[in-house]
């Protein structure tokens, strides 16, 4: 149980108040003077600080804590005087997070005769068992010995000596630090540490009601950020920043288990969320006190815009190839590329831009969208999510495929000639809407078949989205449909 890890160098950050335990020489007491502050990142990992009032005697001096998390990084502890006038020696570090647990208390007493609690109904009566097998890894039932009769469960609740050796309750940090001479002062302590996460959500609300069209319509955007602590300690009144980017770090050899726990809402309060960059990431800081319990996940509202001008588009992409041009050769088999898909997609975008009353770099996270029915109900109609969008940037995503737009699209003609190194091909697309308005929808088509191609016949206009793709931008009227023809010329 007690995996002490000794370290050399290094002293460790109370996460609230620390405490002090004689041991034979000096001890000295590190009690926080002030709250602490957690930077929060995306994935399982946050640096804490706090200042705590260092008070040593001359020589060496034990100090203990059990305010820590169960995941810190020892080796990522750092202890400085902010001030630059106390040097300080820390001869040595132990931290152990191996918390007693029932079926660690069972594994201590393995082989030995306990006593357990059994209740039926108002009644409760002690018997004795004795523990043959503890849980474990590779067993997770119990084998226990009572009357002569062997079981595979606890008779009852189990009762351990209060005097067990090495009963730990709380992740402990025990450290040994050297000074010449008797000094007090507040110390700038901070460590990595595992167990939370945050990311952020969107949700996105249609002002005009029940209305489907292309084209654009204002929407309000509300945003929150979800907060996670599973560190195994709580945190009270804690100034908390979250930084938004994709930091690398060492992966660990195992997976971390997290715990699921209860969840919170909190309303953000005045002031108001801030950003600012820092490095190549983006910084948010909660500019209040939030308190996050162990095992709690808690959201706070961060942006809140209104009258967002949104865009909605469909998309009849009917091959969805994923083929790509090859380089002085062609693609010659007719039947790649043929196959004929029925669904439009809706797709939705808007600038993040200070005209649309945002301009914020906007955090990873999910994008929800709402709209209102004719009974002015609120109703969820897709989602998706979008990457870390910078300043003026394009917000574009797909929310799900339409119910009365379809499409479909055949290929009328493949004439190959491999003495010329050509290839020939042509199409018919059809959209059809089944809508009470017009829509705009945009046809996409993807030139595969070699390098060089050149559309020689055509029905409709097209834009040329990449080097292998295009766009017929059509509108297809109320209960009607539109057909877009197209011939490509291949060269290689």
């Amino acid at each position: 149980m007690h995996a002490g890890r000794k370290l050399a160098g290094v002293l460790l950050f109370t996460a609230a108040a620390a405490m002090a335990q004689q041991s034979g020489s000096n001890a000295s007491a590190a009690n926080e003077t002030s709250g602490t502050s957690l930077t929060i990142y995306n994935s399982d990992l946050a640096i804490a600080r706090a200042t705590v009032d260092l008070d040593l005697k001359a020589g060496a001096n034990e100090v203990t804590t059990s305010k820590v998390t169960s995941q810190l990084e020892p080796d990522s502890v750092v202890l400085r005087d902010p001030a630059g006038k106390h040097p300080v020696q820390i001869l040595e570090q132990n931290y152990d997070a191996a918390v007693a647990t029932q079926d660690w208390m069972l594994s201590k007493y393995e082989g030995q005769t306990i006593q357990f609690q059994v209740t039926h109904g108002d009644q409760t009566q002690i018997v004795s068992g004795r523990i043959l097998r503890a849980p474990s890894a590779n067993e997770k039932e119990p084998l226990i010995e009572v009357n002569g009769q062997l079981q595979f469960k606890l008779p009852g609740l189990p009762l351990f000596p209060a005097s067990t050796d090495g009963l730990l309750l709380k992740p402990t940090l025990r450290w040994k630090i050297a000074s010449d001479s008797s000094e007090h002062f507040p110390a700038e302590l901070s460590y990595l540490t595992h167990g939370f996460h945050w990311n952020a959500t969107y949700n996105i609300v249609s002002t005009t009601g029940g209305a489907s069209t292309s084209g654009d319509e204002p929407m309000d955007l509300v945003g929150w950020v979800t907060i996670s602590n599973n560190s195994g300690t709580d945190f009270s009144d804690a100034k908390v920043k979250l930084m938004a980017g994709d930091v690398a770090q060492v992966q660990a050899a195992m997976p971390r288990m997290l715990a699921v726990g209860k969840v919170m809402m909190a309303q953000a309060a005045m002031p108001q969320v801030t950003q600012q960059s820092f490095d190549d990431f983006h910084l948010y800081d909660l500019n209040r006190s939030v308190t996050l319990k162990d095992r709690e996940t808690k959201q706070i509202e961060f942006l809140r815009a209104n009258a967002i001008p949104v865009k909605r588009t469909y998309v009849y992409d009917g091959s969805e190839s994923t083929f790509e041009p090859m380089p002085g050769a062609a693609y010659d088999d007719r039947g790649q590329g043929t196959n004929s898909i029925k669904t439009v997609r809706i797709e939705q975008e808007f600038v993040n831009s200070k005209a649309n009353h945002l301009g914020i770099p906007l955090p990873a996270g999910t994008l929800r969208f709402y709209r209102r029915d004719a009974d002015g109900q609120m109703e969820f109609v897709g989602e998706n999510s979008i990457r870390h969008t910078p300043e003026d940037a394009t917000v574009h995503l797909t929310t799900g495929n339409a119910f009365d737009v379809t499409g479909d699209r055949k290929q009328t003609s493949f004439r190959s000639n491999s003495d010329l190194h050509t290839i020939d091909e042509s199409y018919t697309i059809t959209v059809k809407n089944a809508k009470e308005s017009p829509v705009q929808v945009n046809v996409t088509e993807h030139l595969f078949r070699a390098a060089n191609w050149d559309i020689v016949e055509k029905s409709t206009a097209f834009e040329k989205q990449d080097s292998a793709t295009v766009i017929f931008p059509v509108t297809v009227p109320a209960h009607g449909q539109q057909t877009v023809t197209y011939t490509v010329h291949y060269s290689w």
